[in-house]
């Protein structure tokens, strides 16, 4: 019977780390998303270093011309500022850089990609089941930062929005980092465990942002059918005149 019990334990901590390893196409759109935000970061870091090197350049040229000539002390100095500038812009931003605070005027656009670079983040050190919902959370991301990023701030959709992906969901996987992982099994008064609570709590957080979502494409949905039934009225039966429209 031990023997058994230790296999069982074997097997399901094996499924426990290959849950977290295996990256299901949410997850690698997510890491997607987050290349395609480093390689723009990357590419700010060119054009900074292109830009300070031309200025650096024109101001050579300039001092040329003054001076008739710059000489070998000069091209030192050209060329020692040209390094410094590439050194500079290019340890700047470098790195991975921390998940910024949760502010109230924050634009909407920039809480829902704060909650993508989160949850790609936080997805391995999370048990298996608990990645999976997270999974499912980031592929409604990019509709609602694109519902959202049309949305004023303080509309009652964008508000309930932000208070559960800038706040509510983070601070839940911030309190079970908190939690011992000697006392993940234990459980509380319903008779769950802390991985248990997690994944319930993501997985609400999930409905949520289904529901907000929702909502926020019917506003298109609405405008969209009374369109189409515009046009069929108009034009269904050939009595339309494009003459007259």
């Amino acid at each position: 019977m031990s023997n058994s019990r230790q296999v069982n334990q074997a097997i399901a901590r094996f499924d426990e780390v290959m849950g977290r390893i295996d990256r299901g196409p949410a997850a690698r759109a997510a890491a997607a998303r987050q290349v395609s935000r480093g390689a723009l970061a990357i590419g700010r870091r060119v054009a900074a270093i292109a830009v300070a090197s031309a200025v650096i350049l024109f101001g050579a040229v300039v001092a040329g011309i003054a001076l008739n000539g710059i000489g070998l002390t000069g091209l030192f100095i050209v060329v020692s500022l040209m390094l410094l500038a590439v050194v500079t812009f290019s340890m700047w931003g470098g790195g991975e850089k921390a998940i910024v605070d949760y502010k109230e005027d924050m634009p909407n656009r920039a809480v829902v990609q704060r909650l993508d670079n989160l949850l790609s983040r936080k997805r391995a050190a999370l048990p298996a089941p608990a990645s999976r919902s997270l999974d499912a959370i980031s592929q409604q991301l990019p509709l609602l930062e694109s519902r959202l990023s049309e949305t004023q701030i303080l509309d009652p959709l964008a508000q309930d929005a932000r208070r559960l992906m800038g706040k509510h969901l983070p601070e839940l996987i911030e309190r079970y980092e908190r939690v011992p992982a000697a006392y993940r099994n234990e459980r509380d008064g319903e008779g769950l465990t802390v991985d248990q609570r997690l994944v319930q709590g993501i997985d609400a957080a999930k409905t949520a942002l289904d529901d907000l979502g929702r909502k926020l494409a019917r506003e298109d949905m609405d405008a969209f059918e009374t369109q189409g039934r515009f046009i069929e009225s108009r034009y269904k039966d050939g009595d339309g005149s494009l003459e007259s429209r």
